[in-house]
């Protein structure tokens, strides 16, 4: 049937959302919506409505609402809404909110990937709570792929924060998409480690596709956006409530291949993500700390409980089996401390200045107290030896090796 085959991949509104429709008020009759239009074009119009109404309803209903799909032939979201809506009318998507929730994903230019996609990511389909559609700024094929989660406090220190930029940073440079939550803190530290390699990053939100919590993350979720993924299994509008949190969670570690945490108290949302993740079969990794600092109470808890402990990336690859590379990474790592013992010292202290954070060749030279041209020298060595690159954004940064 044409709704079956639709679902094989992913679901874009910009290409469903007639002008008329976008333009019109909550309330409204919309009959443009119906004006005009082709059956092809309806059959569309019609699956990304029951969709949409499908995760309205099942969010917070991911077992009974992907049961409701599997007793489907096919897998047919139209004919499960209209069973389901038999004996839950309120599952049902009115034509106003249809008209809100296709205008707020079209302003943020979010597409649609339902469960049996191509692009639903693999390690999220197994799982029994697996959530029905995922709504995602970026390009969805970035969720295929080897991932690791790093999470931690909202409140770390320097020494967290910086050890999850550097540790982002590491895997990044390996070819590892990090997952984190967005959050203040640690999450922010990771997937800014990950930008600052060139890497890909994927931001889980506790809210609708069309918000970012906190609000100051603006900026981030847009450049996370730009070259990975922000996405949400909460349908559009739906504010960032308390209990929203534990399904980003579970959904964080779905995604990942090990869950890495850095810094946490005892009871925090980062060992909710761990314990989801020894549940789904993931790598449970964390960061020692000190014994007496309430940040390191949760890593050292896991610890205590047999989690891996993690001081580089080599660790990670060898709690994923991946002992060559691990092996090979540390000899890489090696012969770089080497070269840069061997770099004179104006090359060595712009290296110090960028494993701060990746900056302009302006910003460089102010930190300094250099010229631009006192600065040729040095980046061109540094250059040339593979140990520093510019990104997109104009910014200098330290090459992961």
């Amino acid at each position: 049937m044409p709704e079956a085959e639709a679902c094989d991949g992913v679901l874009d509104p910009r290409e469903l959302a007639a002008p008329d429709l976008l333009r019109a008020e909550p309330g409204a009759e919309l009959r443009a919506e119906l004006r005009a239009e082709g059956s092809a074009g309806a059959e569309r119009r019609a699956l990304v409505h029951a969709w949409l109404a499908l995760q309205a309803w099942g969010a917070l209903r991911p077992v009974t609402a992907r049961a409701a799909l599997a007793a489907t032939r096919g897998g047919d979201p139209v004919a499960a809404l209209r069973e389901l809506a038999r004996k839950a009318p309120e599952a049902q998507l009115d034509a106003a909110r249809f008209a809100v929730s296709l205008r707020r994903l079209v302003a943020i230019g979010a597409r649609l990937v339902p469960f049996g996609a191509r692009a639903y990511p693999a390690s999220v389909a197994t799982l029994a709570d697996a959530p029905l559609l995922l709504a995602v700024r970026g390009e969805p094929a970035r969720l295929a792929g080897a991932h690791v989660a790093i999470v931690g406090s909202r409140r770390p220190t320097p020494y967290g924060v910086s050890v999850a930029r550097r540790l982002a940073r590491e895997l990044a440079g390996l070819g590892f998409g990090i997952v984190s939550g967005l959050a203040l803190g640690i999450d922010a530290a990771a997937h800014h480690g990950a930008l600052e390699a060139g890497g890909v990053t994927i931001g889980v939100l506790g809210c609708g596709p069309d918000l970012v919590y906190p609000r100051e993350h603006q900026a981030l979720a847009a450049e996370i956006a730009a070259s990975g993924v922000v996405l949400s299994e909460l349908p559009p509008g739906a504010a960032p409530l308390k209990y929203h949190f534990p399904l980003r969670n579970r959904l964080i570690s779905g995604l990942s291949q090990a869950v890495l945490v850095v810094e946490a108290k005892a009871r925090s949302g980062s060992l909710i993500t761990a314990e989801h993740a020894a549940e789904q079969g993931r790598e449970v990794l964390a960061v020692p700390g000190p014994i007496d600092a309430s940040t390191s109470e949760g890593p050292n808890l896991l610890l205590r409980h047999g989690a891996t402990p993690v001081l580089d990336a080599s660790d990670v690859l060898r709690a994923l089996g991946r002992t060559d590379e691990a092996e090979a990474w540390l000899r890489r790592r090696s012969r770089g401390a080497e070269t840069l013992v061997a770099l004179p010292p104006d090359a060595r202290a712009v290296v110090t200045a960028l494993r701060r954070a990746p900056v302009t060749r302006d910003e460089l030279a102010a930190q300094l107290g250099l010229t631009a041209s006192q600065l040729t020298a040095p980046l061109l060595a540094l250059e040339l030896e593979g140990l520093i690159a510019e990104d997109r954004a104009g910014r200098l940064r330290i090459v992961a090796r």
